[in-house]
Formats: C-alpha cells, sequence, structure tokens
C-alpha cells in the first residue's frame, strides 16, 4: 500500500500542472484582464475597478502614472488593449510590468507553477493584501461548511438509507422517498431565502443572525459562549445546504444494502441462526459502504465550494467559494489560479484518502496490484 501511496502521490504533480496549465491557457484567450480593467478606470467606465485602483501593488502605482499617461499620445503598443487610445504606450508598458505581463506566457506560467509548489501565492493584483492571507480569512467559512455538511448529510444519510432498505416497500419507505425527492428538489438558495423571512428578521421571528461566522463580541466570550455562538450562526447556512444534500446518499445507500441483503452469503448468515441486526452490520454493512464511500470525494470537495458558493453570498460568509468566484469577475488572476490550485490538491488528495479507506473496510481490495 506504501508504494502505492507514492505513486499516487507522484501522479498528483503532473495531474496539478495540467489543470493549471489548461486554464492559464484558457484565461490567455479571455477579453478584460487585469489591465483592460485599469485602463477603463482610467476611461471612467468601470466602477468596480475605481474601488480598486487605490490598492495593492499594482494599483497604487498605476494611479499616480495615470495623469501622465492620459496625457500621452495613442502609440503603437496601446492598441493591444481596449481603452488604451489615448494613452502614452510608455505608460501601457509600465502598466503591464506591474502586473507581470512583459513576460511571455511561458515564462509566467513556470514561474507560477514553481512559485505554487512551494505556496507561494504572491499577491492580489486589486486587494492590497497577498493572496495567502485572503485564502487563509476565508478558510475557516468553506472548512466550517464544508466539514460539518458532510458529517451531517452521512450523519443522516447512511442511517436512513439503512431503514429505508430494511423496511423495503413499507409505508415508512415511500414517505421518507417522497419527503427526500422534494428536498432535493428545492434549490438551496431559495430554502435560504425562506428561512432569512422566518428566522432571521425577515418577516417573522429574528432568532438567528444574518451574517458572518461568528459575532462581533466573540473575543470577549468563555469558551462554551464561543462554542454556541459558533453553532448559532452556523444553523440557517447548513439547514440550507442540508436539505438538498440527504436524497443522493440516502438513496444510494438504500440501493447499495438491498443489493447486499439479497446475495447468497447474507441467506447463510440468517440460516446460521444469527440475528438480524448481527447480519445487518457483521456482514452486510462492510460490503454495502463501499460504494458509498466512493462519493465521499465529491461529496466533500462540492460541499466545500460550488455547492456553498449562493449560501455564502446570501448569508455574507466570505469563503473560499465566493472568494474565488469574485476574483474570477476581478480579473484577480493570482487569486483564481491559487483557489484552483488548492481546490485541485484537495480533490486529489481526497482521492487519495478514499483508496486508502477502501483498503481499511476491504481488505480484499490491493491497489498495488492494479495498474494505475
Amino acid at each position: 500500500m506504501f508504494a502505492y501511496i507514492l505513486k499516487r502521490l507522484g501522479l498528483m504533480i503532473p495531474t496539478l500542472i495540467g489543470i493549471m496549465l489548461v486554464n492559464f491557457i484558457i484565461v490567455q484567450f479571455l477579453p478584460g484582464g487585469p489591465v483592460e480593467r485599469v485602463l477603463a478606470q482610467l476611461q471612467g467606465h468601470d466602477v468596480s475597478a475605481t474601488a480598486r485602483i487605490g490598492g495593492a501593488g499594482a494599483g497604487g502605482e498605476v494611479g499616480q502614472a495615470a495623469g501622465a499617461g492620459a496625457a500621452g499620445a495613442a502609440g503603437e503598443g496601446g492598441f493591444k488593449y481596449r481603452g488604451a487610445q489615448g494613452l502614452d504606450p510608455e505608460f501601457i508598458r509600465q502598466l503591464e510590468k506591474q502586473f507581470g505581463f512583459d513576460k511571455p506566457a511561458h515564462e509566467r506560467f513556470l514561474k507560477m507553477i514553481w512559485d505554487y509548489f512551494r505556496f507561494d501565492f504572491g499577491n492580489s493584483y486589486f486587494r492590497d493584501r497577498p493572496v495567502i492571507d485572503l485564502i487563509k480569512d476565508a478558510m475557516p467559512v468553506s472548512i466550517s461548511l464544508g466539514l460539518w455538511l458532510t458529517f451531517i448529510s452521512y450523519g443522516v444519510s447512511i442511517p436512513l438509507g439503512i431503514a429505508k432498505a430494511v423496511r423495503h416497500g413499507s409505508r415508512f419507505d415511500v414517505w421518507t422517498s417522497a419527503i427526500i425527492i422534494v428536498g432535493y428538489a428545492i434549490p438551496s438558495f431559495l430554502f435560504a431565502i425562506l428561512l432569512i423571512v422566518l428566522f432571521a428578521g425577515g418577516s417573522f421571528w429574528s432568532i438567528f443572525p444574518l451574517r458572518g461566522l461568528v459575532s462581533d463580541n466573540f473575543d470577549q466570550l468563555t469558551w462554551w459562549q464561543k462554542i454556541l455562538d459558533y453553532a448559532w450562526h452556523l444553523v440557517l447556512p447548513l439547514t440550507a445546504l442540508a436539505i438538498s444534500s440527504f436524497a443522493t446518499m440516502t438513496l444510494l445507500t438504500k440501493n447499495s444494502f438491498l443489493d447486499e441483503i439479497r446475495k447468497q452469503y447474507v441467506i447463510t448468515a440468517r440460516a446460521k441462526g444469527l440475528t438480524e441486526r448481527r447480519v445487518l452490520y457483521g456482514h452486510v454493512f462492510r460490503n454495502a459502504m463501499l460504494i458509498v464511500i466512493a462519493g465521499f470525494p465529491g461529496a466533500f470537495i462540492s460541499a466545500f465550494f460550488t455547492g456553498s458558493l449562493l449560501i455564502e453570498q446570501i448569508f455574507s460568509l466570505d469563503g473560499l467559494g465566493l472568494l474565488g468566484f469574485k476574483a474570477a469577475i476581478d480579473r484577480d488572476y493570482p487569486v483564481v489560479f491559487a483557489t484552483l490550485y488548492i481546490f485541485s490538491l484537495m480533490g486529489l488528495l481526497t482521492n487519495l484518502v478514499t483508496d486508502v479507506v477502501y483498503t481499511l473496510i476491504d481488505p480484499r481490495i490491493d491497489f498495488e496490484k492494479r495498474e494505475l
């Protein structure tokens, strides 16, 4: 198993490079890059860039040079970008240098990969902070939503799926299936709005907070009050996310158990006089859970990023999903590629952990004897 883990870790390097390369190439053909955003701000056409132009690295120095650059005549170098007409070509070249676009694309990509392997993500284009600090600030929100949602989803879906398999075809099975399918059909963001209207001071009760992961006086609370305050802030976001997360895992667990219950070894175990509980949890559980575990990486990554993006926006939670989305809109490429790199790395590591868990649950599985 150790050799298999080493091989998988070794394959992560070219996989990460491939993922970053494909996205880097796509970005080269996208219109409206950071240089064009600054130029649009200088022309008075981009309000969103205006709020950032006086900020970080490139922004502050560009703002100082704007007056002189705008007074220059349009030159050959200026027409590479929309909105560059009327600006001094030398100013455009300085602007490209500020953002690192004065180097060829392959040099920029190789430098980015080398820096990312050392977890050096550089500085944000339009925020006066290093990218790693932005990620550290957003990480607690994403970890809280992703981990707790995964635990809640698995904690409810697996027992419910087993109960449905044991009572297959009963009234309990029919009604629970109807409930989870209705929950699956409700978009999480619409349910989140309903929760806000009902319980966050919208039109009825004001029980739960509307924004943030903790209260403003969090540092002044005792340790048990901090736990309660943290849980209090997570109730509505997790409820909105969890409402649609039970269906797939519950039905997957049920079908997996039904397939195992009908096999010959279960009939033999019952014939030997074993109790139904011993048959179910001593024999069926281990085999049936293999396919359930296979869905863990996708469930975790989805909950960690894509599943919580709108919820982060609605409840004003600055997580990694919202950070990456805003960076993509703003063309803040250091933040975009840093979040992409982190989520890709997390996905690869999670898949590896899943394979290791496979072998712990079923010793018959030996990945070392299989070709990668």
